[in-house]
């Protein structure tokens, strides 16, 4: 098996839009680190974070943060350690179209 550490995704959503930041590719599990999430604008908005297991469609259940506020022009780094299988899905959101994702960890093939 080979680990490879990388930056599993970087995301910047449209306004109030769910959006596939991460998908484990097939034969590969995926473990997140840390994702952080950066407020461009001045404006505070808020952020969601879920996790889809195998792809499915969005469920209440799969969200790991919902509606977090991040003030204008801020970071929020969130260390997680998440374990994926592969085809699971990180989706994220935003209420402005300001915010970007970046997903870090390791892939093991």
């Amino acid at each position: 098996m080979a680990n490879t550490l990388k930056v599993l995704a970087q995301t910047n959503p449209l306004a109030a839009t769910l959006t596939d930041s991460y998908t484990v590719p097939g034969a590969t599990s995926a473990t997140v680190s840390t994702i952080t999430i950066a407020n461009r604008s001045a404006t505070a908005t808020q952020f969601r974070i879920s996790v889809a297991v195998a792809g499915a469609a969005n469920d209440n259940k799969q969200y790991i943060v919902y509606d977090a506020e991040i003030a204008g022009n801020d970071t929020i780094a969130l260390t997680l350690g998440i374990t994926l299988a592969a085809t699971d899905v990180v989706r994220v959101y935003a209420t402005l179209a300001a915010v970007s994702f970046n997903v870090f960890g390791v892939e093991v093939t």
